[in-house]
């Protein structure tokens, strides 16, 4: 059997389906949520889920929580989260974060198998059988890396990952389950870590992702960090009862979906405070506006305006707070939906693709997308985007690029992601070189790019000379995740700049198109056919020719291109006898027999 699994950053869970409906599996005391928490003790042995979880204020340096922030990052990604950790996060030579404890180091993914081995002996104990393979859950803006790391975490619990789904993607397969109508659905998921919005759209049991937005890091343990830090600021001096504080406000701010006050008690450092309802939601409305805003601008790029929303669905324990669900509301127009519980919905999809591979239901496709685009440096630091921003995923695409220096043997191909117009702008992924490519004249070689993004979003490249067949490829892996400002800001960069990145770029472009007109004349210059030219003709070559250096030196990009026109004009008469000769040479002892 297959199993799904919803690696959280809160809680995880993993699901099955029987008899045709997906349901969660629970451990061997009813619960469940297994908390996404591993404690440690001196020997060596581990605690996984909620007897950790119990750990977590009696030995808070040895209790590892919320590891999924740091699944595919680098240490310099999560700089601002390690004072509000009791435990020691450092990196080794390469900026891989590792957590050391009692004297031994974890990777992130080497944490993550603890729990994904939790949950995986809980099925087996369940269903009464051993579970080889299961299809996992990400944020659907984890980028490759973070994808990666969650593969490997699956393979060192055992586990054969037989396909990596978009959360989102998967609450609209749970929610598919009992809702077969044809239209458009937003899926907001405020979960412990992350935060996704997708607009999906679902016709004749398709869902295909018609766009993705979010934040790797932003979720309900942002609003525990506001409440933390307001009772940080009433205690004073120093303080290491952090995990009492967290597990307090944690309780308060459950307390408050239900009721209009609670209480935030901390028995350790004898502290008693009440908060209304109304002082939480002020203290938290500007991390519920952070969602805000990737919402628009998923409804952007997909085409589409709030009120175009057929349903509006709820992931994510953070959606049970009334305020999110306030705001949400206000926006689409119209109440959310909450029928399944919004813990358990991710899981359940989970199961439903899980059950979809072993072949349980084969009249149900699902399309991912890419959220955001792809492409190669070009000359002059130009990003040639290759597959664009929200893509349906698995995709491929292949372009045909050249030399642009005489006896080049070299080319450095330069992997870039975002969507601004220039490598300086974009994100870089990765770079090989497509070496002991035989020396030709500058256009000649043909250099076909081939990228390839398999159904979990990892990314390959291929870059083969057609001529030779000289070939590499690399597979894309890299050390840093995306910071959460660079999730933020990325896409609406390139709104921001658009106009002067395009106007930038065309200068570019017709810098690298004058310099190779300019290549092309020096070598007309240098042929035995220069000497036929008159005298005029050579004066209005050179003048050309100076006056496309100097107008190459400026930013106006429709004048370097009149220059070039020029150019091509005054070196027309030149072009033809060249080509003349060329032709006069290979028809020279021919016969007619031999040029038919």
């Amino acid at each position: 059997k297959i199993v799904g699994i919803d690696l959280g950053t809160t809680n995880s869970l993993v699901a099955i389906v029987e008899d045709g409906a997906p349901r969660v599996i629970a451990d061997s005391d009813g619960s469940k949520l297994v908390p996404s928490v591993i404690y440690f003790d001196e020997s060596g042995a581990k605690l996984v889920g909620n007897r950790a979880k119990e750990k977590m204020v009696e030995k808070p340096k040895n209790t590892i929580f919320s590891i999924k922030r740091f699944m595919g990052k680098g240490i310099g990604d999560v700089r601002q989260d390690l004072p509000l950790l009791p435990f020691d996060v450092s990196a080794d030579s390469e900026h891989i974060i590792r957590i050391e404890i009692f004297g031994r180091d974890y990777t992130p993914p080497q944490l993550s198998a603890f729990i994904l081995r939790e949950l995986k002996r809980n099925a087996e104990a369940a269903l009464g059988e051993e579970i080889k393979s299961a299809v996992i859950t990400v944020p659907a803006y984890f980028n490759d890396a973070q994808r990666q790391a969650t593969k490997d975490a699956g393979r060192i619990a055992g586990l054969d990952v037989l396909r990596i789904v978009n959360e989102p993607t998967a609450a609209s397969l749970a929610y598919g389950l009992d809702k077969r109508n044809q239209g458009t659905i937003a899926v907001y998921d405020f979960g412990g870590g992350t935060f996704d919005i997708s607009i999906l759209k679902l016709k004749e049991g398709i869902f295909e992702v018609l766009s993705t937005s979010g934040d790797t890091h932003l979720g309900g343990d942002d609003i525990d960090d506001r409440l933390i830090r307001l009772v940080l600021a009433e205690v004073p001096g120093e303080t290491r009862e952090i995990p009492a504080i967290r597990k307090a406000v944690n309780k308060a701010k459950e307390d408050l979906s239900a009721a209009e006050t609670a209480s935030i008690v901390v028995d350790s450092l004898q502290y008693r405070r009440e908060i209304a309802k109304a002082e939480f939601n002020a203290l938290i409305d500007p991390i519920v506006e952070r969602t805000l805003g990737p919402c628009r601008q998923a409804l952007q790029d997909a085409g589409l305006r709030p009120d175009e929303m057929d349903e509006v669905v709820m992931v994510g324990g953070s959606t049970r707070i009334p305020l999110v669900r306030r705001r949400v509301e206000e926006l689409f127009g119209r109440a959310p939906h909450t029928e399944l519980n919004p813990d358990e919905v991710v899981a359940l999809g989970a199961a439903v693709q899980a059950d979809i591979l072993a072949g349980g239901k084969r009249d149900m496709l699902l399309l991912d997308v890419t959220p955001l685009s792809l492409g190669i440096e070009t000359m002059g630091g130009v990003m040639s985007k290759i597959i664009p921003r929200n893509s349906t995923i698995p995709a491929s695409a292949t372009e045909m690029f050249t030399t642009f220096i005489d006896g080049q043997t070299n080319v450095k191909i330069h992997v870039l992601q975002g969507e601004r117009e220039l490598v300086k702008d974009s994100r870089s992924l990765a770079q090989f070189d497509l070496k002991d490519i035989p020396p030709m004249t500058a256009g000649m070689p043909r250099i076909e790019v081939k990228f390839l993004i398999d159904a979990d979003g990892i990314l390959s490249v291929s870059a083969q000379e057609q001529r030779t067949g000289k070939y590499q490829s690399i597979e894309v892996k890299p050390t840093y995740g995306l910071t959460d400002e660079q999730v933020e800001h990325m896409i609406l960069e390139s709104y921001e700049h658009a106009e002067a990145d395009i106007e930038a770029r065309f200068v570019i472009e017709a810098r690298n198109e004058a310099e190779t007109v300019l290549n092309a004349t020096a070598k007309g210059l240098a042929d035995e056919q220069y000497r036929e030219l008159s005298g005029e003709e050579k004066t209005e070559i050179a003048a050309a020719t100076g006056k496309l250096r100097d107008v190459m030196k400026s930013n106006d990009h429709q004048a370097i291109r009149e220059s070039i026109e020029r150019l091509g004009n005054a070196t027309m008469h030149l072009a033809e006898l060249i080509m003349n000769s060329a032709i006069s040479k290979a028809l020279k002892d021919k016969r007619v027999r031999e040029i038919e």
